[in-house]
């Protein structure tokens, strides 16, 4: 699989567990730390880590290895890294304060078809 075809796995993994505020940034151009950002939040710290887990298990059943998970136990900030794409699972708390989205404000956003039925 490609990052793009990543990018889309992991949100579709994050919106089976309901995540809010999906959002993918392509960060090819602004940073050399991954090929794309998927942002999300959920309302509590269960609800964070099953977004956490459905995205390593979606990633681990196509056969891609989780490089690192962080920040599982408090679920208040879960970086999945994937290697291409870093996936920030955030308590809702936590996401306005870091702010994510403003701060790598240069990248594009990336269209995603998710919660679309089909």
């Amino acid at each position: 699989m490609n990052s793009n075809e990543i990018v889309q796995l992991v949100a579709e993994a994050s919106d089976d567990k309901r995540a809010e505020d999906i959002v993918a940034l392509d960060m090819n151009e602004v940073s050399l730390i991954a090929d794309y950002f998927l942002i999300c939040h959920g309302s509590n710290e269960r609800q964070v880590q099953a977004i956490a887990r459905s995205i390593k298990d979606a990633a681990e059943e196509k056969g891609i290895s989780v490089k690192r998970l962080e920040g599982y136990e408090q679920a208040r900030w879960i970086l999945v890294d994937i290697g291409d794409v870093v996936c920030h699972v955030f308590h809702k708390d936590e996401r306005s304060y870091y702010n994510l989205e403003r701060l790598w404000g240069d990248a594009a956003r990336v269209s995603l078809s998710v919660g679309q039925e089909g």
